[in-house]
């Protein structure tokens, strides 16, 4: 990768893969493509940007034409909770965006990276150690348009060559970015409220297990996943990826290691479980370790350790700054 495009660079991934892939490759050579508030901080002032509606392919082709990209990174889509709510929207989003990058490269000779994710099983899928070939049945407007989006890359990659590859995600935890609707966001909330000294209400019942990934790791995949030597990769879209699976108890019972008071119960959402209990509990990850060398770096306690550290010293500085 030399210039690199992200659409959707404003949510909940992009905002801090943009940080990453500009350490990495420099900040001018990572363009942030943005479309409506709220932006991260000094987000104008890091590297370049420029307005993309993801739906409008115009402006996508535009921005890859101007830079020279060579790498798209596809983030925008509507999550899973959200897409409940609004499936056409969901379905706009997640289709349109994914149509117009893969045209887009496919003229301009680009790669593409979009992530799919576990909502892309279902009910019928073995729910432990979920294989990386299985049925692939979802329930969601959210899992179907993640279906779809590996089928047609792997599509776009057989048919002309556009190098197209992937990950499904699991919940994604973050430090940096707040909850956008999806099935997992307890497992972040859940740390802002213990910081501050709060009760935690838990929308999905004890006992619903479902794969979770600190953010440096998720990053860290999106970015291996698109250096890795395509020579040696069976799959392409997409791969199962994994480094930790719990239930509420569990993340609960590992931050009142730290909060001893820290008091958490329950008021079920029933969309939110419904999509809780058609996902798997556990990814089996061992085509990505063995295709290009996955190896996450957090586990449920290294992680806890670093959320509660970060959250605490923000949380002290924002009481600090009230005061004055």
């Amino acid at each position: 990768m030399k210039n690199i495009l992200i659409v959707g660079s404003t949510g909940q991934i992009g905002s801090e893969l943009s940080i990453r892939l500009r350490s990495i490759y420099g900040d001018n050579n990572v363009i942030c493509g943005y479309y409506k508030p709220p932006y991260p901080d000094n987000f104008f002032d890091l590297g370049p940007t420029v307005e993309i509606d993801a739906t409008n392919i115009d402006q996508i082709a535009d921005a890859v034409k101007k830079y020279k990209i060579d790498t798209i990174y596809n983030l925008a889509a509507i999550l899973s909770a959200t897409a409940e709510k609004n499936p056409k929207l969901g379905w706009s989003v997640g289709m349109d965006s994914l149509m117009n990058c893969l045209d887009v490269a496919r003229e301009l000779n680009c790669a593409v990276f979009t992530p799919s994710s576990i909502g892309a099983f279902g009910n019928n899928t073995p729910k432990d150690k979920t294989p990386q070939d299985t049925i692939q049945r979802p329930n969601t407007v959210y899992g179907i348009t993640k279906v779809v989006g590996e089928l047609l890359s792997d599509y776009y990659y057989s048919r002309w060559g556009v190098d197209t590859r992937s990950v499904r995600f699991p919940g994604i935890i973050s430090n940096l970015t707040h909850p956008g609707g999806g099935t997992t966001d307890y497992a972040v909330e859940i740390f802002y409220n213990a910081v501050q000294g709060e009760k935690f209400t838990c929308p999905v019942k004890a006992g619903t297990y479902m794969d979770m990934m600190y953010m440096p790791d998720a990053l860290d995949a999106a970015i291996q996943i698109m250096e890795a030597d395509p020579s040696k990769l069976v799959h392409r879209n997409s791969f199962n990826i994994a480094s930790m699976s719990f239930d509420p108890e569990m993340i609960y019972a590992e931050i009142k290691k730290h909060y001893p008071q820290f008091v958490m119960d329950y008021d079920v959402d029933p969309l939110k479980q419904a999509i809780a209990d058609s996902w798997p509990n556990s990814l089996d990850d061992t085509c990505a370790r063995e295709e290009w060398g996955w190896n996450p770096k957090y586990d449920l306690a290294k992680m806890t350790i670093d959320m509660i550290q970060v959250l605490k010293e923000r949380h002290l500085q924002q009481t600090l700054a009230l005061k004055k």
